[in-house]
Parts: C-alpha cells; structure tokens; sequence
C-alpha cells in the first residue's frame, strides 16, 4: 500500500470498512522510512514503538467513522513539542531534549486519533531555506536525491513527497512551509498569524511563526487544518475568530473568481522555467473562469532586508532562554557562570543561529534601535497595507513560490544574502500575517517540482482551499512520483 496513490478519505473509508487497520498504516509508513530516509534523511526521531501501541489500542476500540483523522500517521517538525518524544529543533543545543507536555496542535490531533509517527528534521531552529543548518545532518529531495529539499520545514516536506507519510506538520515564519513544499512538489498551507496555536512550537520570530500543513492532496490540508485551527487560551496571540470547516470549500467552482498578479513577483530574479509554469497555471485558472488582473504590491522590494532585522531581532530575544542552564545542552570544562553561558552557546547554537542572534541583538541595541528595527516594523505595515489595498478587491494574489526550483546541496550555503533572497516571494506573506499556500504548478527541464503561491486575505484560507482543489483537479500534478534520483553518497 503506497501513500503516494491515496488520500486520507480513502484510507478512512478502508479503515472503516475493516479493509486495513490503523497498524497496516504505521508499519506502511515505518517500511516506507526504512526504504527511504537513508538516502533522505528526513526524520530526526522515529517513535516507531509508541506509533504501534497507539494504533494498536485505537484498532481495539474501533475507527470512529464519523472521524475522517482517527488512525492516520502524521509526523511532526522537530520544533513542535511532543511529551516524552525528543524534540531538538534541529540543532545541538537540544539534542536531547524529551518536552513534559504536547504542543497544542499535537493535543488535537491525538484527539482526532492520529498518530504520531515522529519527527522531521529541519534547519536548525527553523533558520534557513535548505534544512543545511541541521545539527543532523541535512535532508535530501527526493525528486533528486543531490538537491535541497528547501526549508525549514524540509524535512516534512520531504517525508510527505517520498509517501513515508501522508501528512506533516510545519512552522513557516518566512515561507518555511512553501518553499519546501514547492520544491518538493506537494501541496502546503501557513494559515492566517493566529488561526492556529502555537503553544509549543519552539519559537523563532514569534510575530511571524505560523504552524501549517503539508500533504500531497489539497482536501488532506483542509481536514488537517481544520483540525487544529481555533482559539487556545494558552497562546494570548491566537485569534478567537471561529474556524469553518475547510473541507467545504474543496471543488467548489472558482468561476468569477478575482485574481491579482502583482508584476514584483515575476520580475528581476525570477528563474524563467519558473515563470513559464506559473504563467501557464494562471492560464488554467482562467480558463477555469476565475478573473486576472495585473497588480503592484511596491513594498514588497523591501521585505527581505526589513524581515531579517524583525524576524532577527525576535529570535535573539526568544534564544536567550537557552542559556545552559535549564535545559538543553551545557559545556563541559567550566570555570564560572559567564563560561556556562558562553561556552554552552557557542558550543550549542550553529554558525547561523548565531549569524541571526549577533543581527538581531545588533538591530534591538541602544543607538541603532531607531535606525533598524523601528524602521523595519514601520515598512512592515506599509506592506501590510499594499497587500490590504489589493486584497480589497481580489480574492487571490497569485505568483511563483520559489524563484527558482531546488538547487543543490552545498550549493549556497555559504552565502547567506543568497540563500536569504531565496525567501523573497514568501516572507510578505508572513509581514501581513495572510494565508498563502502553495501548489504543485508543473516541473522545469531537469524534472524538479515548480510551486505556485496563493495569498488570500486574513482568515479566508477558503478562497486558497477553492483555487488550490479546482486547480489540482484541472492538472493532477500529485499524481507525478518522485524520481530519487542522482545521491550517490
């Protein structure tokens, strides 16, 4: 049995028929990353034993059938606290790390009766677009085992596109859901700043971090997401805005539909195989019968610069807390309290962890406050309003992920103002705090996946749920497999 030809409706139909059980489903996840993650890479901790005990007790109490989620394996980033299964984050300071309780998403999908199958590798404490900055070494694209699979949330991204699962969860504070999920070809959605909780999600940029999903299917996100979506009184930033259920808006006819395309998203860097694609998608949109319009977002010009000090400064705020004290890593061969702190961070944290922490701390210190952050938070609402303005009179702004398909390992990671402008479609977006997703558009000459981005106004993930299944039912791009090719290491 192959995740990559099912979606979670047929396997529930199965499960409740009695045609398969929840354990046929782990132990088909568990052979799938015997198969494959010695040539991915994209689990950092498998919870194969609790997996089996928990499908095994939910298989003697019975599927519920009015519950689509009940006995479905999902892995989870490794940023997203799960009680009693280690979560690193990806990075050495938490290497061992076992968290006392469950992140809240965790908390509802287990209620749903999924199953946490374990956890996927990622940059390291979610900063970076490649999953290079892993303590763990990095993860690989399955559609070419010598590429990147994006980040940070490559590591679910690739679990989902080589069918080691059917569903991942995510964090994306510039785009670390979609580029991922555009270069591996599957299908993954940041909903609105605040639609989920993020209680235990180890925090980056905590203004931006949104959790989301990832699958193959665009119906699967929409049960997922339904799922977790909703008010938490332990996180004061998650909205008390009611969820619908998302699936309702799964094939639903787009026609009329209005579509915003702003020329900044297909201008000077944009790969031109990229572009062909996307225009071609926008092509089938249309002929769907949605409305096309050409737009400027300006602002969007400065976004790159202006989230690298905001999301920066966050992080150098939020990463204090790891201090060797507490938890997580500590140096050995200490004489007093200021070599702990020292030590254990230099020791603990990775070259660009501690790239972001120096900008950040740089970009909040007394002098430069002024002149960095406030200025970046004030262009920040400037972007939030021009995506407002077009946002008033459209229902979707459209254009590619990534600028380009996944490149390969080592290829950038020495530059980082190169691997930072790899962010540049995604992170307005997360500045705005609005949904956006994105969807399999198509591959470039070398056969690697191409990702369309959809951008919808606060809490309307409904409009991207609509375009994305009308879009995925018009090409069927899911059916393609991944090649695994090229990886000889």
């Amino acid at each position: 049995m192959s995740y990559l030809e099912m979606d979670i409706e047929t396997l529930h139909e199965q499960l409740v028929a009695g045609k398969i059980s929840s354990s046929d489903l782990v132990e088909s996840s568990l052979d799938a990353i015997e198969a494959h993650d010695s040539d991915l890479n994209a689990f950092v901790t498998v919870n194969d034993q609790k997996a089996l005990a928990a499908a095994v007790a939910l298989d003697k109490q019975g599927i519920d059938p009015d519950n689509k989620l009940a006995g479905i394996p999902i892995a989870y980033k490794d940023n997203i606290v799960t009680k009693g299964v280690r979560t690193t984050a990806g990075s050495h300071m938490l290497d061992n790390f076992e968290p006392v309780y469950d992140a809240t998403v965790v908390e509802k999908l287990e209620n749903s009766g999924m199953i946490n199958l374990g956890k996927t590798n990622m940059d390291e404490f979610a900063m970076g677009s490649s999953t290079e900055t892993s303590y763990f070494k990095p993860t690989r694209n399955p559609w070419d085992l010598d590429r990147v699979p994006g980040g940070s949330s490559g590591g679910s991204a690739a679990a989902v596109a080589a069918g080691e699962v059917i569903a991942a969860l995510g964090s994306d504070t510039g785009g670390s859901i979609r580029q991922p999920a555009a270069y591996n070809g599957i299908f993954g959605i940041k909903p609105t700043y605040g639609r989920v909780s993020r209680w235990g999600l180890i925090a980056f940029g905590s203004s931006f971090d949104q959790i989301g999903v990832m699958t193959r299917r665009v119906k699967d996100s929409a049960y997922i997401l339904s799922a977790i979506s909703g008010h938490d009184e332990k996180d004061s930033t998650s909205s008390k805005q009611a969820a619908p259920d998302f699936t309702q808006f799964i094939s639903q006819d787009i026609k009329g539909l209005r579509i915003a395309v702003p020329d900044e998203f297909f201008g000077e860097g944009i790969d031109e195989e990229v572009k062909t694609q996307v225009e071609k998608g926008l092509q089938q949109l249309e002929q769907l019968g949605a409305v096309i319009d050409h737009v400027q977002l300006p602002y969007t010009k400065y976004c790159v610069p202006a989230y690298y000090v905001l999301a920066s400064s966050e992080a150098s705020s939020n990463l204090q807390r790891f201090d060797g004290i507490r938890y997580g890593f500590r140096a050995e061969d200490v004489k007093n309290l200021d070599d702990v702190y020292v030590k254990s961070r230099s020791e603990g944290f990775g070259p660009e962890v501690k790239r972001r922490i120096m900008l950040g701390t740089f970009a909040l210190s007394a002098g430069y406050y002024d002149a960095y952050f406030n200025k970046a938070a004030q262009v920040r609402t400037l972007i939030k309003q021009d995506f407002e303005k077009v946002l008033a009179d459209h229902d979707l702004i459209i254009g590619p992920t990534s600028p380009d398909t996944a490149f390969k390992l080592g290829e950038n990671i020495s530059d980082p103002l190169k691997l930072y402008f790899k962010d540049v479609l995604t992170i307005s977006a997360n500045m705005a705090g609005v949904p956006a997703a994105s969807v399999p558009a198509g591959f470039d000459s070398h056969g690697l996946p191409v990702g369309m981005q959809m951008i919808a106004k606060r809490f309307d993930e409904g409009s991207i749920f609509k375009a994305a299944s009308a879009f995925e039912a018009a090409t069927e791009y899911y059916k393609e497999q991944p090649t695994f090719k090229g990886g000889a290491h």
